[in-house]
């Protein structure tokens, strides 16, 4: 790959799969940090758990992805940047599922209670379904960019603004929100000036930048140096290193019990990711990068929006049942996910 000063496949396997895992480890730790300064900064704003998940959070664990589809895009892969994308956002729902079993005993839908939440769930599984009808019925240039992916950037910006002012205009609550609010000031951080927390947050969201970014060259180079092709590539290696960030913020947060803000920043990472088709678009040399792209990413959209959809009805039951230490949707959610990539793999 091009986008490192060195070309990263002329390494050895092993010192690529060395600086992989240490770029994991940085990013990891960046994203636990960052996790608390920006739990630090709702509080000390009252931006509130589901907004500063969605945008704070989900704005900076992007930043990965979005130096993968300048580079992948530039270098004439589009599949390899949008399968990263899509990939992404699949991926990061079954973090959630992740976080459920490794953190809680109960089901982690059983506790969320915003109506924002559900809000952005169905707003997002629509726009996965979108990029699914965009990929079936092809693309024009407009402007130079594809008018699918000017309209999907333009869907994901205003269901992002929808989702963050629904819990004010919301006609209904849930009555049981003992353990959200047990939970208000259990972070097991001192308080600090808000100042402190912002220039912490973009210290650290900066350093998940810079290991993300090598994370997603590291991780093209390995994927190149074992075969594997550019749709699977893009969706499971490239996807999982890029999402590095999320997992350990989705789990701290979770730690935190902030259960609102991993929703949040889950969601929000992936309306971040898929308006990205236009940027792939715009640094393409070729045409509307939704023409190069088939079987392939329309199965990897409706996987994504198929986990989201299990979530959903999660939030709606709001049953705390458990097994195998994660509630029934996670279970389902993760089920789902394996034989996902099953069928990928077929249709590759």
């Amino acid at each position: 790959m091009d986008g490192l000063p060195v070309n990263t496949q002329d390494f050895p396997i092993w010192v690529n799969a060395a600086v992989f895992l240490a770029a994991s480890i940085v990013v990891w730790s960046g994203g636990v940090r960052l996790t608390i300064y920006v739990d630090r900064i709702s509080t000390l704003t009252r931006l509130g758990q589901v907004f500063a998940g969605m945008l704070l959070l989900g704005c900076v664990t992007s930043l990965p992805e979005v130096a993968n589809v300048i580079t992948a895009s530039s270098a004439g892969i589009p599949a390899l940047a949008v399968n990263n994308l899509l990939g992404s956002a699949a991926i990061n729902v079954f973090f959630l599922a992740i976080g459920d079993a490794v953190v809680r005993r109960d089901a982690l839908t059983s506790i969320v209670a915003s109506p924002a939440t559900l809000m952005m769930s169905v707003l997002c599984m629509l726009v996965l379904i979108a990029v699914a009808v965009a990929i079936t019925t092809g693309d024009i240039l407009l402007y130079g960019v594809g008018a699918w992916g000017l309209a999907l950037a333009a869907v994901s910006v205003v269901s992002f603004w929808l989702s963050s002012g629904y819990a004010d205009r919301s006609p209904w609550k849930v009555s049981d929100k003992s353990e959200e609010s047990k939970a208000e000031d259990e972070t097991g951080e001192e308080r600090g000036p808000l100042s402190e927390a912002v220039w912490k947050a973009a210290l650290a969201g900066a350093v998940i930048f810079a290991a993300g970014y090598v994370l997603s060259q590291t991780g093209d180079a390995l994927a190149q140096q074992t075969g594997l092709g550019a749709g699977m590539v893009g969706f499971a290696l490239i996807g999982v290193a890029t999402s590095t960030p999320e997992l350990s913020t989705i789990i701290q947060s979770i730690r935190l019990r902030r259960y609102e803000m991993a929703f949040g920043q889950v969601l929000g990472t992936n309306f971040v990711n898929l308006s990205l088709i236009v940027l792939a678009d715009a640094v393409f040399p070729g045409a509307a990068v939704i023409n190069e792209l088939g079987r392939f990413e329309v199965l990897s959209s409706l996987l994504a929006a198929g986990l989201i959809g299990i979530f959903i009805v999660g939030l709606l039951e709001r049953r705390d049942a458990a097994v195998l230490r994660m509630g029934y949707d996670s279970l389902a959610v993760v089920i789902l996910f394996l034989g996902g990539l099953a069928a990928l793999a077929f249709v590759q």
